[in-house]
């Protein structure tokens, strides 16, 4: 790779060989990711491009690497209409189908009031900027932005794509992986495609709900579940429902919710209504949590004097609630990160098989229970 910027006083490659004590070719084959280098020799050349300030010519580096240095951060939906809109935090989802009369900017207004999103970007980022890359954001709400997208893929405008779906009836997986494009997807999908992918163990993180309420003593207790038919809102169900059985509490009243604050408050209204006398919930995220809590203090119910409220996720909407959210800890973050990892592994080994990786939920003990 040529660089012939030392006339404008920049950086360039023999700056950066001389500080690490290297060849100029040695610089080259890290800068441009080439993997048989020693890891020893590998930090050295960082360091020094570190100090040196040398920054790579990304149109010489592309044209050698054949990358794009660009990763496709891509939010989908199924496009059937606003009929579905959800706002679905716990799989790795939260959205309004941009289909109809709400076009997609509705769709990406509900995108970014979900904090699960900001966290997906912040563990997508913090493991890009180390390794010179950055992620590109695109929304595919409808069949043509879809279309879009995998275009874009197969035009080498970004090297792979990182798919968080909205909707368990989202085709892009499939279309992804129809077209042989590069991949990884943020939860399981609904229906299974030769996709990688990371997701939480749900079932387990509901059972820490279950065994926590009823630790605090608590016996007619009540669930808000997610959508049934996206996968984490089935499988946090049946891990709760399962758990009280084991416990002896073989009926558990149940709201279904949207993953929404305003379904949460919804589905509390429900519960209080058919069953007033219940002493604990658990929320399958914290935005139907901070909904359930809103309308339990405005029926003059103390939390958790009165009624004890877990949720799920540990995100911002558990520290903003009152009292703070005891929560089941989903690593966002972490899963992301986990993500984008898997991504360049794929890429670096286009042959290698196509993976999984479930990440174990964490209690974090708040004021609500």
């Amino acid at each position: 790779m040529t660089d012939d910027r030392r006339s404008a006083g920049a950086p360039t490659l023999e700056d950066v060989a001389r500080a690490a004590g290297v060849s100029r070719a040695t610089v080259s084959r890290v800068v441009n990711g080439v993997r048989n280098v020693d890891p020893v020799i590998q930090e050295a050349v960082r360091q020094a491009v570190s100090v040196t300030g040398y920054t790579p010519n990304r149109a010489a580096r592309s044209l050698v690497t054949r990358r794009a240095d660009a990763i496709a951060l891509v939010v989908s939906g199924a496009g059937v209409g606003p009929e579905a809109a959800r706002g679905d935090s716990s799989t790795g989802a939260s959205g309004e189908e941009g289909g109809g009369s709400g076009g997609s900017g509705s769709f990406t207004a509900q995108v970014f009031a979900d904090p699960f999103f900001g966290r997906v970007v912040t563990g997508v980022v913090d493991y890009l900027r180390p390794r010179g890359m950055h992620p590109v954001l695109m929304f595919a709400e409808t069949s043509r932005a879809r279309e879009e997208v995998v275009a874009y893929l197969r035009q080498g405008s970004a090297d792979g794509a990182l798919v968080v779906s909205t909707h368990p009836e989202d085709p892009l997986p499939a279309l992804i992986a129809d077209a042989g494009l590069a991949a990884v997807l943020f939860a399981r999908p609904a229906r299974p495609v030769p996709v990688s992918y990371v997701d939480l163990a749900h079932q387990d993180g509901a059972r820490l709900a279950a065994e926590h309420l009823l630790g605090r003593g608590c016996r007619r207790i009540a669930t808000i579940s997610g959508p049934l038919d996206v996968p984490a809102g089935e499988a946090r169900l049946t891990g709760f429902r399962d758990t009280m059985a084991r416990h002896g509490h073989p009926y558990i009243p149940i709201a279904e919710g949207q993953f929404t604050q305003e379904s949460g408050e919804s589905a509390m209204e429900r519960l209080l209504a058919e069953h007033p006398d219940l002493d604990g919930v658990f929320a399958a995220n914290d935005l139907m949590a901070l909904g359930a809590c809103h309308v339990l203090r405005e029926h003059g119910r103390s939390i958790p004097g009165d009624v004890a409220v877990v949720g799920f996720d540990d995100s911002s909407a558990a520290l903003a609630c009152r009292p703070p959210l005891t929560t089941v800890r989903q690593p966002v973050e972490g899963m992301a990160a986990e993500m984008t990892r898997l991504l360049l592994d794929r890429l670096a080994r286009p042959d290698g098989p196509v993976t999984s990786v479930i990440f174990e939920p964490e209690l974090v003990v708040r004021g609500s229970a």
